[in-house]
């Protein structure tokens, strides 16, 4: 198997409110414990500067025994790495006050429903249809308490003074009381991310799909660059992203990956929480694109313990392409990553174990976000979870 000596990568992270250097950060902590886990050097190259979007280089190698010797460098990689982040999106979602944002919430919510959405999630991905109704039940009963509060003097027969102190307990609780304590599972953040999903199934906002043509014409320059592999990766609803951006490229140049290698890894996936909408024709179109391009190797990354993620679900053939070449799945542990302890520390956090795709581990996996972005071996061995994922 040859070796990987020069890739280009292009990441999609997960709606998250980090901007590219705080993902490049966050990358860097990773690597670092990936190269002390499975003992292979690590440089990391500084943010090029004013570049958009924001890229560095890791340069990773490894030595081999040779007899009674050590051949120093055995094999060396270098990986440019571009942050697609779409910080500026969440800020924009995030940017109302708490009314307006739950007001917009709701409305996502409803539109969901409507699109039949919900119905979508319940019936691929039962688990992932209680992460979609959760913040808003949780919100919908402290409103009711609220109320209660609020209305409690006439249930008692009190005069409607009475309602002088008890609309500002009811104001009291919900400010001082839900909402600190709703924000330990990052509710009005999650409200804005099924208004992002509405977005990136209806295509009907202007500013976003304004910001998915800037990014498809940065894309298309870095794919002009030579390397020996380009990997997209992308996690979570930065999956859905992905698929936009690079369905754009196929739909404009259907041979603009001729002659390359590309793998294109989903990770903890959220394409489906945008294309079961019913108005999302397009992303599932794109979708169908990606799949069909003999260029591209699709790896779709699922966990077990991960509820917010389409777990066994064929995202090709559920968006409508059953004639299609599937994705190729690839089934991970987070208890396999990580030590006891720690995997006994975060397993209660949903959003936590979610994020464990793209973060370092405490023990070599068949999976390792480090090694597939700028190890030596081709992106394609993580689909074989036996391959070895360093060279013997």
């Amino acid at each position: 198997m040859k070796l990987i000596e020069k890739r280009v990568v292009l990441h999609f992270p997960g709606f998250e409110p980090l901007d590219g250097t705080a993902h490049r950060a966050r990358y860097e902590r990773s690597a670092k414990q990936s190269a002390a886990v499975w003992g292979y050097s690590l440089e990391m190259g500084a943010p090029v500067s004013e570049s958009n979007p924001l890229n560095f280089t890791v340069t990773t190698a490894g030595e081999a025994a040779s007899g009674s010797e050590t051949i120093s460098s055995a094999w060396q990689t270098k990986s440019r790495i571009y942050m697609v982040d779409h910080d500026l999106l969440v800020r924009r979602l995030r940017s109302g006050n708490t009314i307006s944002q739950i007001l917009a919430g709701f409305r996502s919510c409803a539109q969901i429903m409507i699109e039949g959405g919900m119905r979508g999630y319940f019936r691929h991905a039962w688990r992932f249809g209680l992460f979609f109704l959760f913040p808003f039940l949780l919100t919908a009963l402290a409103i009711v308490l609220t109320a209660v509060i609020a209305l409690t003097p006439y249930s008692l027969g009190f005069s409607a003074w009475h309602t002088l102190w008890s609309g500002p307990l009811a104001l009291c609780f919900f400010i001082f009381a839900f909402l600190p304590f709703s924000e330990r599972f990052h509710t009005l953040h999650l409200f804005a991310d099924w208004g992002m999903a509405v977005a990136l199934g209806r295509m009907d906002r202007a500013d976003f799909n304004n910001w998915l043509e800037d990014r498809a014409t940065v894309v298309r320059e870095v794919f002009t660059e030579e390397a020996d592999e380009y990997v997209i990766s992308s996690h979570s609803m930065g999956s859905s992203v992905a698929a936009h951006v690079i369905g754009m490229l196929l739909e404009r140049e259907p041979e603009i990956f001729a002659g390359k290698r590309v793998v294109f890894a989903t990770l903890g996936s959220a394409i489906l929480q945008c294309a079961l909408l019913s108005s999302a024709s397009l992303l599932r179109a794109r979708v169908g694109l990606i799949a069909r391009c003999p260029e591209i190797s699709w790896l779709d990354v699922q966990c077990l313990t991960d509820s917010i993620n389409f777990y066994k679900v064929p995202v090709v053939a559920v968006s409508g392409h059953e004639d299609s070449p599937p994705a190729k799945i690839l089934f991970i542990r987070v208890k396999q990553m990580l030590t006891r302890e720690h995997y006994r520390k975060i397993r209660k956090d949903q959003l936590r174990v979610h994020r464990q795709y793209v973060l370092g581990p405490d023990l070599k996996a068949p999976f390792d976000f480090t090694l597939m972005t700028s190890g030596p071996m081709p992106a394609s061995v993580f689909a074989s979870p036996e391959q070895n994922k360093l060279p013997a």
